[in-house]
């Protein structure tokens, strides 16, 4: 959504990012996230304390990764602007996790941008008026510590991002629901979909031979 104002810009904010295809993002939204892991070779876990704050929450869509200063949420503002539609902000707060980054408004503005939602290894508040909202927000858990705002600290928006062991880039596929948050690394997505999808079907096939009265130790060979 265009409203003629300029985009926020800096030399550590890319713009132009490459994303994964509006095709495999539409695949991977039938897909658990669980699944997705699985298929890429166990690849891609976020945080696991990173859960929805309403259980019927779930994102998937392109990365547009921000690196915010801890205790500060400018960041994540400026990140709103940067975002296309469908995109989902990941968000890495430099260790500070107990702030409230994000809450009732920046949901309302995130909406109005038509964002797929955000995944922050850190807290938010008003928790109880997200489901509201409906916008897919994916943290640690609820704090109601204020952030700051503080113009002279670095944050960087589109750069490779390091959660743990694992490496986020801009444009990675993003998708996350109750189990937890996969990324996968935007040049095989679609070939993990695609195995994700038969991967889906073989365990179906699996819990009709489970219900026909098979046990797990024939049917898995152990």
């Amino acid at each position: 959504m265009s409203t003629g104002l300029p985009r926020p810009a800096g030399p550590t904010i890319r713009d132009a990012i490459e994303r994964v295809d509006a095709a495999t993002v539409a695949a991977a939204r039938a897909l658990p996230a669980a699944t997705l892991h699985e298929a890429g070779g166990r690849i891609g876990v976020l945080p696991s304390a990173i859960k929805p704050v309403a259980p019927a929450f779930r994102v998937c869509g392109p990365a547009v990764t921000v690196q915010s200063p801890g205790g500060d949420n400018l960041w994540l503002h400026r990140a709103l602007y940067i975002a296309a539609p469908g995109d989902v902000l990941v968000v890495h707060v430099s260790g500070a996790h107990d702030f409230g980054y994000w809450g009732e408004i920046m949901s309302a503005a995130a909406n109005a941008r038509q964002l797929g939602g955000l995944v922050i290894d850190g807290c938010v508040r008003d928790g109880a008026v997200l489901a509201d909202f409906g916008f897919p927000v994916f943290a640690r858990g609820l704090c109601i510590r204020g952030t700051g705002k503080d113009f002279g600290a670095r944050g960087w928006i589109n750069h490779p991002v390091l959660f743990e062991d694992l490496v986020v880039q801009p444009g990675d596929l993003i998708v996350g629901d109750t189990d937890g948050v996969v990324a996968l690394p935007r040049a095989r997505a679609a070939e993990i979909v695609q195995l994700a999808q038969a991967r889906e079907a073989k365990e179906a096939g699996i819990v009709q031979r489970i219900q026909s009265g098979e046990r797990t130790l024939e049917v898995y060979n152990f």
